[in-house]
């Protein structure tokens, strides 16, 4: 053998042994491409944004916190609804909440009693103040005694911020489904989201009875200028004669799923719903019909109003297994059926009497004593009621039950 043969034997050896060496690199760097694309994947609508504020901001504080009115604004023309922006008056920094959630008032009442309700916060999260937006009901207690008796300067008994129903971080567009006062909560999503996720699509569908009802009118069309992936639409249901449509309101008529349908292209949104009872119980259904998974329905109501999920059928309990409900203060017992929900809204249809806010287990506002029996939770309530009590609100009867109301 040559020396030319000898010397081009071995450059083919090295050259081989160096595309050897490559191939296994390259391999090697797929397989952790293709492990780091799925892990994206799994996780791309993971809540994960803010994850540095949250854990740089104070934590929630325990019973009541006074605050103080530092601004009082109406937002509306007919002046129905009024906003109020709360400063703590230790002037330390606020723990932060998720968009949508809501806070627990203790008002001192005129009268001389104490009332607990909860109103949703309106406005994105701030270190340095909450904001609620309030509508004047007539026959509401609280809603007349914030407009008629809150002013700039006065202080107030807050609750840290609760609640289940809000926005999560993500990359699914969103639907943001409000009817009257129910744009509360879905004003702080809306705010949080165009601030923190701007490329994140957003739908709003809105729907009073004409332009003296909107609430922040102004406030809403700027953002929607301002952001090409916020899409608003407005909804009139008794329009004034002097407004137009494409002017005053993008439709007439109230929300319903036809307009869902004409109006949203085909994708996998979140829904999220707050309003009259009567309303919100149209669009959940009317989203199940359409095919929208169960998981991807988030509402919330405003007093009674109650709306269920479609669930399989429950089996009939066998004769002997009724659970017998007494409520000792009336003197009244009925039989619970699953159908009938939480004990809130079995004494509701018992036209029993009882004190209520949240209707999420989260202001402590329905606890009430069990003398006798045993309640369950699908879920832990965010407020802890004393041992030998419960939250009517969030409960339903594990066994016969026996309780003070």
């Amino acid at each position: 053998m040559t020396a030319l043969a000898l010397f081009a034997w071995i450059s083919l050896a090295i050259a081989l042994q160096l595309a050897i060496f490559l191939a296994i690199r390259f391999v090697g760097h797929w397989q952790r491409y293709r492990q780091l694309e799925s892990v994206v994947a799994d996780t791309a609508d993971v809540p994960n944004a803010g994850v540095a504020e949250v854990l740089a901001a104070p934590a929630a504080w325990r019973g009541a916190r006074t605050f103080r009115v530092a601004r009082r604004v109406v937002e509306d023309r007919c002046a129905s609804v009024c906003s109020f922006h709360l400063e703590p008056e230790d002037g330390q920094p606020l723990p932060t909440y998720h968009p949508g959630q809501f806070l627990t008032f203790e008002l001192d009442m005129p009268e001389g009693d104490k009332l607990v309700r909860c109103y949703s916060l309106s406005d994105a999260p701030d270190p340095d103040h909450y904001r609620v937006s309030i509508k004047r009901v007539p026959s509401g207690r609280s809603s007349n005694f914030f407009h008629d008796h809150v002013a700039v300067g006065s202080t107030l008994s807050l609750r840290a911020p609760g609640g289940h129903f809000y926005l999560e971080a993500g990359s699914a567009p969103v639907v943001l489904i409000a009817g009257g006062i129910g744009i509360t909560p879905m004003l702080s999503m809306l705010n949080w989201s165009l601030a923190q996720q701007p490329e994140r699509e957003v739908w709003l569908f809105y729907g009073v009875r004409n332009s003296g009802e909107q609430v922040m009118r102004e406030h809403l069309e700027s953002q929607a200028r301002r952001h090409a992936n916020f899409h608003l639409h407005i909804c009139h249901s008794d329009p004034l004669p002097a407004e137009v449509a494409g002017r005053d309101y993008h439709h007439a008529g109230r929300i319903g799923i036809d307009l869902l349908r004409l109006t949203l292209p085909l994708h996998a949104y979140q829904f999220y719903i707050c309003g009259p009872g009567p309303m919100m119980a149209s669009m959940v259904a009317g989203l199940e019909d359409w095919g929208v998974p169960d998981a991807r329905i988030h509402f919330e109501a405003f007093g009674p109003a109650s709306v269920k999920r479609r669930t399989p059928a429950s089996p009939t309990p066998e004769a002997g297994t009724d659970i017998q409900v007494t409520f000792a203060r009336t003197g009244t017992t009925a039989t619970w059926r699953r159908s009938a929900g939480t004990l809130l809204e079995f004494a509701e249809q018992e036209g029993i009497p009882v004190d209520s806010s949240c209707r999420s287990g989260a202001c402590g506002t329905c606890r009430t004593t069990i003398t006798a029996g045993e309640v369950s939770y699908n879920q832990p309530p965010d407020y802890d009621p004393e041992p030998g009590m419960c939250l009517l609100c969030v409960c339903t009867p594990k066994t016969s039950v026996t309780l003070e109301a």
